[in-house]
């Protein structure tokens, strides 16, 4: 299973999670390419050809991204809505990546715990990615469980170097549990 990783962090040198994880993963070039957003795009300016060249070589696409006010960071945004276009992302039967797996890998700063209906968040990370289901449901592909990691900032360096090792076992994984919720699917 070839893997493509949409990197969307707009701060990456200064991540210590996201850092850690692409170290990790760039060890299995053969099965999984890196495609760092920002770095392509730092004009903002989404060759869309391109894109949608890059997602269709893939089986699996995954969305790694740092989660910014209950959402992705907004490069990530815009190339959903450039790339995701009518007619190739998307039509009233699916579009061009139906059946192709999505996922999502997203570092989060604050506590598990408060995301939760009586934490301090007052939502779970699954309510809030509810978003990227529809998407997936509108473009045909099967969602996969997200990677998360919480409490960032108090990670250790062996906290980072596990989860980095786990998420390279999670990309690498034959089969990934899908995403479960209230949402239908195609």
């Amino acid at each position: 299973m070839k893997t493509l990783v949409l990197v969307a962090h707009p701060n990456l040198n200064n991540s210590r999670v996201n850092k850690s994880w692409l170290r990790e993963i760039k060890n299995y070039p053969d099965q999984i390419t890196v495609h760092d957003l920002y770095a392509a795009y730092p004009d903002w300016r989404i060759n869309v050809q391109n894109e949608q060249e890059l997602a269709m070589k893939h089986d699996r696409i995954i969305f790694q991204f740092p989660f910014y006010w209950y959402s992705s960071p907004p490069l990530l945004k815009k190339w959903l809505d450039d790339v995701l276009t009518y007619g190739w992302g998307y039509t009233s039967k699916g579009g061009r990546l139906r059946g192709k797996e999505l996922g999502l890998a997203i570092s989060i700063g604050g506590s598990e715990i408060d995301y939760h209906p009586e934490g301090g968040d007052l939502y779970t990370i699954h309510e809030l990615l509810s978003p990227f289901h529809a998407t997936s449901n509108l473009i045909g592909t099967q969602l996969l469980m997200p990677f998360t990691i919480f409490d960032t900032d108090d990670k250790s360096e062996e906290e980072l170097v596990s989860s980095a090792r786990q998420y390279s076992e999670y990309l690498l994984a034959d089969k990934i549990a899908s995403f479960q919720s209230r949402y239908r699917t195609n």
